[in-house]
């Protein structure tokens, strides 16, 4: 997208690379909220958690891709069971909604409105992968109409769960507690239901699994491809002779993300995500806005008007000015104690 927008290879090597570090810094997040679900059934060192879940991942996604994107459908479906029975069993709590809904608006007030971009700029990382598809294009009939249908169904399903999801557990438990869990679904459970939340940790873990295979997949098939392009190290593209897959590729991705997960907290690792996925949407936006005014109407494609990128745009910069602006105020009015 970027190479068609702008016609600049080193700006396309360089979001090609930004895209797989998001993907790596995503799985690494990741992989420390597996952490936190499986302490509710073994209390294990968390670098061996996770050492063992990326190692394990990382040789499903060299020993065969079909087998790896069907495990991965299937811990799709296991996700979405989970997501119904946390709508199910806070179901009860919506009725309050209409007495309640006065704390769900936000006032008119810089410092509330700054939180709240805050707070949905380190949410952010949660919403990727849906952009992943389109690495599938050439695999799926009719991708002109199919690929941007199913990004725009995958968008508007993923905002209904969060949206009701993220409702029911204000409702259901105390934002000082959400705050301080680090498995907040499993809390929501056992404060809706007063029983273990056994079901909801192992399905939690299953989801994660999936958002991490995925994340290893994608990213070590971009540096496959950019090291087959001559962009990068031809050892990237080594492939495993028998499974025929990027061994050196995955290795390396997988190396990353345990790195990065046992060294850096949950939340440094999202905000890192945010970060460089904003920056790559804010390029595709651009490169988008510069296509439409330049290149004459292309046929038999879905066509949308101007004012979506200009508007992702601006959005995407209003995330990354909101949080620089956040971190810039607390350094300098952080005060340095004397010696």
């Amino acid at each position: 997208y970027l190479q068609q927008g702008f016609n600049l290879q080193w700006l396309s090597v360089l979001v090609g690379l930004l895209i797989a570090t998001g993907g790596i810094v995503s799985a690494a997040t990741m992989a420390r909220g597996f952490a936190a679900y499986f302490n509710v059934f073994l209390s294990w060192p968390a670098v061996l958690i996770m050492a063992l879940l990326i190692v394990i991942l990382a040789l499903v996604s060299i020993w065969d891709i079909t087998k790896a994107v069907a495990i991965a459908a299937l811990f799709t479906i296991l996700e979405i069971l989970g997501l119904c029975i946390i709508i199910g069993v806070g179901a009860d709590k919506l009725s309050a909604l209409p007495q309640r809904l006065p704390e769900l608006i936000p006032a008119a007030d810089f410092v509330v409105w700054q939180g709240i971009f805050l707070g949905a700029f380190l949410a952010f990382y949660a919403y990727i992968g849906f952009e992943d598809m389109v690495n599938v294009a050439e695999e799926v009939k009719s991708p002109r109409k199919t690929i941007p249908r199913g990004i725009v169904l995958t968008i508007i399903l993923a905002t209904f769960f969060y949206m009701l999801i993220a409702i029911i557990a204000v409702l259901a438990v105390p934002i000082e507690q959400l705050a301080d869990s680090d498995a907040p679904l499993a809390m929501i459970y056992q404060q809706s239901t007063g029983n273990k939340p056994v079901i909801i940790s192992l399905l939690g873990m299953f989801a994660i699994t999936n958002g991490i295979l995925i994340q290893i997949i994608m990213a070590s098939r971009i540096l496959y491809g950019m090291s087959k392009e001559g962009w990068l190290p031809s050892i990237l593209g080594r492939l495993h002779p028998g499974t025929r897959t990027p061994i050196i590729s995955s290795t390396l991705v997988a190396g990353i993300i345990l790195l990065l997960a046992a060294s850096l907290p949950l939340e440094s690792l999202a905000k890192a995500t945010s970060y460089i996925v904003l920056i790559v949407f804010t390029l595709v936006n651009m490169a988008l806005i510069l296509i439409k005014r330049r290149d004459p109407r292309p046929r038999g494609v879905t066509l949308f008007p101007m004012w979506l990128p200009v508007s992702g745009l601006l959005l995407c910069l209003s995330l990354i000015a909101v949080e620089i602006y956040a971190n810039i105020s607390s350094w300098a009015f952080t005060p340095t104690p004397f010696h």
